[in-house]
């Protein structure tokens, strides 16, 4: 199914423990894999093969057939274009202005994206768009940026831009044979199912999605011109990456380009360190969001890749105050161990 990855140099653990009272009230369970680009999986936690959907964490390789093929420059589309091809972005004015000139750009409308309206991501969309009274569009959706580049796939091969969604369609093989590609996985043994904004989305391992993200930042140390664009955009503008207070935006903007790193939903993450050509992937494996950001963390400090001193913005979800609704801290969530095997222990 995978890569066919011996046993990992090292183990650890990350899950992630919610405690209150100084007991333990929850736990979160985390998988994950650390590959370097050779294809050596250097570290892991519980199972590093786990199967599971990459969601959004795919899209720096989704995008891989049209910047191959030269539809970018036909396009007159620049960095910030594929920044937001990458994104889950907040929905922010600065999001929606940029997906608004790739559709004019291609002489579509917003009505041609197959991805449904939502809330924006970040806070800071929300708010603008409750105190404008501003209507909210399929371009306020996270994933606009890459359905822009899909419907551009599609009409650069000549293929209907109408079900550019659906998986037969020739852009989602594309997409398919792009990822199988990058991670080492046989087409055949990838699953495919529909993604919340209505494109293919795959599942395989977690130390292929690692071997991919490795794959990329040694591609692009190494010249491969498209590995270095998506790695450039997505570190030099990781505000169209996320947005306003998002996780990826602060991380790649603290860490100064040296990390790349891709939310995905329910608990998804996969990043890489860009000067040593190492890959990680995560899965926490209730989805929980909580226990994302304290795990990524962990495993980066474990590798000696976050700035000191830490920035606020990410210290705080190292380990993140639980408040009551007074706002007083009432207890904690960090990574720690709380079972004796995999048993919780409550007090009597």
């Amino acid at each position: 199914m995978g890569n066919g990855f011996g046993p990992p140099s090292q183990t650890r653990s990350l899950d992630v423990v919610v405690s209150r009272g100084g007991t333990v009230e929850s736990l979160h369970r985390v998988h994950a894999a650390v590959v370097s680009a050779d294809g050596v999986l250097l570290d892991a936690a519980r199972d590093p093969e786990l199967q599971v959907w990459w969601r959004s964490c795919a899209k720096p390789f989704q995008v891989m057939p049209l910047l191959r093929s030269g539809g970018f420059e036909s396009l007159g589309w620049g960095v910030e274009e594929l920044a937001l091809a990458c994104a889950s972005h907040g929905g922010e004015p600065e999001h929606v202005e940029v997906a608004t000139r790739m559709l004019a750009r291609l002489g579509l409308e917003e009505g041609d994206l197959a991805c449904g309206p939502h809330e924006p991501l970040a806070s800071r969309g929300a708010r603008l768009a409750r105190e404008t009274g501003q209507r909210l569009t399929r371009l306020h959706n996270n994933c606009s940026g890459k359905h822009a580049a899909m419907l551009a796939r599609a009409a650069q091969t000549g293929a209907s831009t109408v079900g550019y969604e659906r998986p037969m369609h020739a852009v989602q093989q594309d997409c398919l044979s792009a990822v199988a590609q990058w991670s080492g996985v046989d087409p055949t043994a990838i699953g495919v199912g529909v993604d919340g904004c209505g494109v293919s989305v795959f599942s395989l391992p977690l130390a292929n999605m690692a071997l991919s993200y490795a794959r990329l930042v040694r591609a692009a140390a190494e010249g491969d011109a498209a590995s270095r664009r998506v790695v450039s955009a997505m570190t030099a503008h990781p505000f169209l990456v996320g947005g306003t207070d998002r996780f990826d935006t602060v991380l790649m903007e603290a860490c100064g380009g040296n990390v790349l790193c891709k939310i995905g939903a329910e608990g998804v993450h996969t990043f890489a360190i860009v000067d040593r050509g190492i890959g990680f992937a995560l899965k926490v494996e209730d989805g929980a969001p909580r226990a994302q950001y304290p795990a990524v963390l962990a495993l980066l400090a474990a590798y000696d890749a976050l700035p000191s001193p830490l920035p606020d913005a990410l210290r705080e979800h190292m380990q993140r105050a639980v408040r009551n609704t007074r706002g007083e801290p009432v207890g904690v969530v960090r990574v720690g161990r709380a079972d004796v095997g995999d048993r919780m222990e409550f007090p009597a």
